[in-house]
Parts: structure tokens; C-alpha cells; sequence
């Protein structure tokens, strides 16, 4: 599945803060669009201020978010600035695509919104700011993964908003009942999705498609290894990797998964509903699993391939951006400054007050009561400690569909995971020359 399907089926299904890409093949990073039903507007906020002409005018572009209150509270921030008359516009439709193409021309925002940070086409064709500058002294706050993701050459070119994550979710009970502890590497899980599968039960839920579409990445997390190496050459042409997505297709022929459910991954019907004892899904579904399941559900990185390889848990973030051709790129950073690194309470405000998500800021993790015990607090410390981005930023498009085609290859079809890692380095090979050139 790519990017733009999991986007078109999250909003589809979904009326949930636009999850960032997050997970698999996919790199799922575009962002996992998950928009409810506002129609776009775009509203003036003063500054707070009389006398306003005299400021600087800043066009500021969102994504539809779906949760309710999103796009007031954005408002209101915007409206708390003094220093500007901010101008907030909610961008419904395909607004990646919409909003790339914006920066070519005058008509589009001063600052917005991108998922995972600006493309490296956008940096490349410097089409966006250097924002390095305004990060001083809290660049450590912020959660690793993701700064470094934005970060390209040394130079950062986004402040991450808010951060999303998947991990797999289990039902504690269905482990108890079976005598199994949760798994610490891949053989053990699918040991354990084997014992779990039991007449209507399925073992395990990885999406629809057996994880094709999902699971690329963390499988490749699993090897220790990455869609990249450190010095941004291709990443797993490596016998560990063949290795490690063959094991997805390990599981389809065992029949553990779960395929076909009525609603796919992201959603947690089928964990709640008893269909599979074990889900990889999203954050965002904590509150409708508690409120299905009480505390019947325990957490945990997607496990390591074995003791050579790591666990994991991909995150994504939506970064604010200063577009290169704003006429105010100067009143435009201290803006983006102001809000995503200085005002820490909207910071909180907007991670936790709107949906079930993690502060980009570590340090605001212990003020989220959200995430302050239990399951929550599990999952944010793993988003800390293992959380990993969906893909670097060198992984264009282009790569992200060859590897999205050979994982479906490798799953449904069984196709041999050597000759198609072949095949999409022959992809990306020539993709990064050009982005590196």
C-alpha cells in the first residue's frame, strides 16, 4: 500500500489526527491523513492587538485535521501571536500534493505544516528555511528520531509538532490462557501467533494484506538494519534482510494472520471484537481498546529478528516548515519559533487535548496525564527509546513504491526476497544519485 492509499483509506475510515505516515513499506510517511469532515476556511487571528496594519501578514496552512477542536485551538494559537497577523487556513484534499506545489509559486503559505518534514526535493530545490537556528538549547529536547529525520546535512528544516507511533498491542488474557509471555524475537512471536490461532481466532493482525504494506520497515529494524546505510548508500542488500521479510510470508503460510477484517490496522475492532490476540496498530486507538477492553491489553516494540538485530516502533510527526519564497521569512521563523519551541503549553495543548498522541517535546511527556500511567506510559517511553522514523529522508517516492511493490511481491506471492531486494535497489541506487548529486 502506498503512501497516498493509506492516506485515502484513512480518511476514508477514520475521524482521527492525521497520523504521520507511520510504518512499513510505505515508509509510511507521507502522512497517514486521517481527516474527519471540515470543509477548508482560512481565518485571520489579530495578534491579540490593535493597531495590527503596521505587522507583518503570515499565511500559516494545516492539513484537515478531523479530531474536533483541532482547528480552533490551531486558531487560537495563532491568535495568542503579537507579533504578526496570522492568517490559519485549513487545507482539505490532497494537501501534500497541493501544498508541494504551492511552494513553486508566490500564492502559497509562509509557514505550514509537512508530514515527517519538507521532501529532500523541497531542500534541494531550496524551496524551504534553515530553521537550525531556532532549536538553541532545546534541540535535545526533542524526540530524536524525529529532529534527525528533519535534519538534512546538519541543517534542520522543520520543528516536529506533535509525534504518532504504531507498536503491537496484545490481549493479555489470550497470552495468560495460552502460557505464553510476550515474544522477544520474531521466531518467538510467530511461535506464538501459531498457539494463539484457534478456530475464528487468528494469532495475529498485521493489516489486511499479511503486512505488505505496513511491515517493511520494522522488518528491516528487526535485522538491524535500515532502508539507508550511514553513509546514505542502499541500505539491505544484505542476506539478513531477505531473511527478515521472508518471515512475513512465513506467517502467511502458517495462516496466523489475520486477513480480511472488516477494518484495517489502524482501527482496533479486531483486537476488541476477539478476531486475532495480537495487532499491530496505532497509539491513537488506546482509548476505544480501553474502552472495549479495560486493561486486557499489554504493549510492546515490534521484536527484534534475534539477539544481532533490534527492536522497534516506528514514529512520524508533522514538522512546521517556513517556505523559502515567504516575503517575511525572517518574521516567519520567529513565529514558527514561538509556538513549537517556546510555548510548550500549546505544545501540550495540541498533543493531548485533541487525541490520544505524544509530545514532540520529551520533557512534556510527564505533564501529559494521558500518558502518565499504564499502557500510555509504556508506549511513550518506547516512542522514546526504540521509536524509529518511518523512513530517512533520502527514501524518495520513487524508492518507497518499489519497495511497497516487492513487499507485496514477497507476501502475497511469495516471491523470492533476494531477487526483489535486487530489484528495488536498482530502483534506488539511480534515485539517490540524483538526490545526492
Amino acid at each position: 500500500m502506498s503512501d497516498k492509499q493509506i492516506g485515502q483509506a484513512l480518511r476514508a475510515n477514520l475521524s482521527r489526527r492525521s497520523l504521520v505516515a507511520l510504518g512499513g513499506a510505505a515508509a509510511v510517511t507521507g502522512a497517514l491523513a486521517a481527516c474527519g469532515s471540515n470543509t477548508g476556511r482560512e481565518t485571520a487571528a489579530t495578534g491579540g492587538a490593535s493597531g495590527g496594519g503596521s505587522k507583518p501578514t503570515l499565511n500559516q496552512w494545516y492539513h484537515q485535521y478531523g479530531e474536533a477542536g483541532t482547528q480552533q485551538a490551531v486558531e487560537r494559537y495563532a491568535a495568542a501571536y503579537k507579533d504578526a497577523i496570522v492568517k490559519v487556513s485549513w487545507k482539505p484534499g490532497d494537501y501534500d500534493q497541493s501544498t508541494a506545489a504551492s511552494l513553486l509559486t508566490d500564492a502559497g503559505p509562509d509557514v505550514f505544516e509537512y508530514g515527517n518534514g519538507p521532501t529532500i526535493d523541497m531542500i534541494k530545490g531550496g524551496q524551504v528555511v534553515d530553521l537550525t537556528d531556532l532549536l538553541g538549547d532545546t534541540k535535545s529536547d526533542f524526540n530524536p528520531s524525529m529532529l534527525e529525520r528533519m535534519t538534512y546535512q546538519g541543517k534542520t528544516y522543520a520543528i516536529p509538532q506533535v509525534i504518532d507511533m504504531q507498536l503491537l498491542v496484545y490481549r493479555k488474557s489470550m497470552l495468560d490462557k495460552a502460557g505464553i509471555t510476550p515474544p522477544q524475537t520474531i521466531d518467538e512471536l510467530i511461535a506464538a501467533a501459531k498457539k494463539l490461532t484457534q478456530g475464528n481466532v487468528k494469532g495475529l493482525f498485521l493489516g489486511n494484506d499479511g503486512g505488505a504494506g505496513l511491515m517493511g520497515g520494522p522488518m528491516l529494524w528487526s535485522a538491524g538494519l535500515d532502508y539507508l546505510t550511514k553513509d546514505n548508500q542502499f541500505g539491505f542488500d544484505d542476506p539478513r534482510a531477505a531473511t527478515a521479510l521472508g518471515k512475513l510470508r512465513e506467517m502467511w503460510d502458517a495462516k496466523v494472520l489475520l486477513l480480511g477484517a472488516p477494518k484495517d490496522w489502524f482501527d482496533p475492532s479486531a483486537l476488541v471484537s476477539g478476531l486475532t490476540a495480537m495487532q499491530f496498530t496505532g497509539l491513537w486507538t488506546f482509548p476505544d481498546i480501553k474502552k472495549g477492553l479495560g486493561d486486557d491489553f499489554g504493549v510492546m516494540a515490534w521484536p527484534a529478528l534475534d539477539d544481532k538485530g533490534k527492536a522497534s516502533v516506528p514514529v512520524g510527526a508533522y514538522g512546521s516548515c517556513v517556505s523559502a519564497k515567504s516575503k517575511n521569512v525572517e518574521a516567519a521563523k520567529k513565529y514558527v519559533k514561538w509556538l513549537w519551541v517556546d510555548q510548550t503549553p500549546f505544545q501540550l495543548d495540541f498533543a493531548t487535548s485533541y487525541g490520544f498522541h505524544i509530545p514532540a517535546r520529551t520533557s512534556l511527556i510527564s505533564q501529559a496525564n494521558s500518558l502518565k500511567s499504564g499502557q500510555a506510559a509504556e508506549a511513550a517511553k518506547l516512542a522514546t527509546d526504540v521509536g524509529h522514523a518511518q523512513s530517512p529522508i533520502l527514501w524518495t517516492p520513487k524508492c518507497a513504491t518499489a519497495f511497497s511493490d516487492a513487499m507485496n511481491r514477497i507476501v502475497k506471492e511469495g516471491a523470492d526476497p533476494a531477487a526483489e531486494i535486487a530489484k528495488v535497489k536498482a530502483v534506488a541506487e539511480p534515485e539517490l544519485k540524483r538526490v545526492q548529486a
